[in-house]
Order: structure tokens, then sequence, then C-alpha cells
């Protein structure tokens, strides 16, 4: 078993505990229920942000701990003064050190769009997604069949949420029915083997229809790797590790979009 078929058993057994302790009209009465999400694809479209979704990661199950007394409060404040068009928070606790707490952290200090970054795959997550305030949800073709990720995805919709398809090869992003998503990132890590390669993304460009913001997404940690993914019609940017890693994140996020932007300026 590859540590992606783990995850996904795990996540599985977890949400069917979960229901049990959280039923669904309990969800339904959160306060960020009924409130209208910020869209994801409008944020990262704005001329006056820099495309990046920066993530919080306190750990990932290659890189072990990243960064594991991280203020969300700060951290995401710091990201969003810092130009970054959105917010990508993982709210799984085995595998990633997150929690559904550092989301709705996230949410009470910031108006922006909100990725909820976890492992879905059943509706119920999608619920729990809206009650604690996101906007965007991930769906991942590795770790979906086909005819389960359409009817998570339209799920989400019918609750108001964007949804982010997430691929790693041509083979996921041809099987899989494109209605009712709004975003598709390309993986450039390998969820079975963890290699980085962002010629994936340069590979799968031409192939994902102009009709959807293109996002990619491991592996960039360096303004060229922007400036460069741009050209292939890239316009969204998930980046968590290369800021993580440091000891103020938003500092570090702050620097890059200011090289992103000299380097803009002086093609």
């Amino acid at each position: 078993m590859n540590i992606l078929d783990e995850i996904i058993a795990f996540k599985s057994k977890k949400v069917e505990e979960r229901k049990g302790l959280f039923p669904i009209k309990l969800l339904e009465k959160s306060i960020h229920f009924g409130v209208d999400t910020v869209s994801m694809k409008h944020y990262i479209q704005r001329q006056d942000k820099s495309g990046i979704i920066a993530e919080i990661k306190r750990k990932s199950p290659s890189k072990g701990i990243i960064n594991k007394n991280v203020s969300v409060e700060r951290v995401s404040i710091g990201y969003m003064q810092a130009g970054a068009s959105g917010l990508s928070i993982l709210t799984d606790k085995n595998y990633f050190g997150g929690s559904n707490e550092d989301l709705m952290l996230a949410r009470e200090f910031n108006y922006c769009p909100i990725l909820r970054k976890d492992f879905i795959v059943d509706e119920y997550q999608i619920i729990e997604a809206k009650s604690i305030g996101a906007d965007v949800i991930l769906l991942i073709a590795a770790a979906l069949e086909p005819n389960r990720l359409k009817e998570l995805a339209n799920f989400a919709k019918t609750l108001g949420l964007e949804v982010l398809l997430e691929v790693h090869n041509l083979d996921e992003l041809q099987t899989t029915t494109l209605n009712d998503i709004d975003l598709i990132g390309v993986n450039n890590r390998n969820l079975k083997s963890f290699e980085v390669d962002i010629n994936i993304s340069k590979q799968l460009s031409t192939h994902i229809p102009d009709n959807f913001v293109k996002v990619t997404e491991s592996g960039i940690s360096s303004p060229s790797n922007v400036v460069e993914l741009k050209e292939y019609g890239y316009e969204g940017f998930l980046i968590g590790e290369n800021f993580m890693r440091h000891s103020r994140p938003e500092e570090a996020c702050a620097a890059f979009i200011q090289e992103i932007g000299n380097a803009l300026e002086n093609k």
C-alpha cells in the first residue's frame, strides 16, 4: 500500500467517526454555513494580486516536521498583506499536522478565499468544509474514481463552494468529467513516490481547457519558476513548503512576491 492509499483508507475511517461526533445537523448550525463564499477564481485573476495561494502546512509525510509552532493568525494575515491571492489551510491532523481549527482561525482574521486542503472522500467533509468557513475544496483525481469525483464536485456546488481538481498526469485529466470544476491544479509531486518535477505542469498545460483557471502545485521554489510557468498559462501558484520552512513564513512570502514583480517588470 502506497502513502496515498494509506491516507485514503485512514481518512474514510476517520470520517465515519466524525459523523457520530459531529452530526450534519450540528454542522449546518455553524455561523459560516449560510455565508456567501469568496471566489478563488476571481482573486487569482485580480490584477492587484500575485496569483500565489499561500499555504499553512506544519508537516508532510515526505518532509516530516516543517514548521510545528506556526501562528495561523500571524501568518495568514501576513500572507494576505503580502499580496497572496488566497490561502490554503491543511486540515488533516495525522499526516500534515493541521486541523479544522486552523482554518476557522484563518477565516476569523481574513476576508479572502480559503482552500480546505484535505483528502475529500465523502459528502460529509464538504458540509464540514462549509461549516468551518472554507470557500474551496480540493478533489484529488488519483484518490477518487471518476464517477465519485463527479458526484462530490456536484455536491460542493450545491453549497456554493468552488472546486479545485488536482491531477498528476494526462490520463487523470482526460478521464475526469470537468462539470462543476472551477480550477484545475497540476500537482508536480507524485503522491506515490513523492518525486517532484515542474515539467509535469508544462506538459499538461496545453491539455487544460482555456475556460479553467490553471493552478500549479508543489516544487515551485523560486520566483523564476512562477515567471516561467506563467508562459504556459498558469495563473495560480500553490506554495507552502517554500514559505513554511522559514521562521516567518509571511515575510518569506512577501519577499517572494516582490521578486516576482521585479522579474516581470524586467522582462
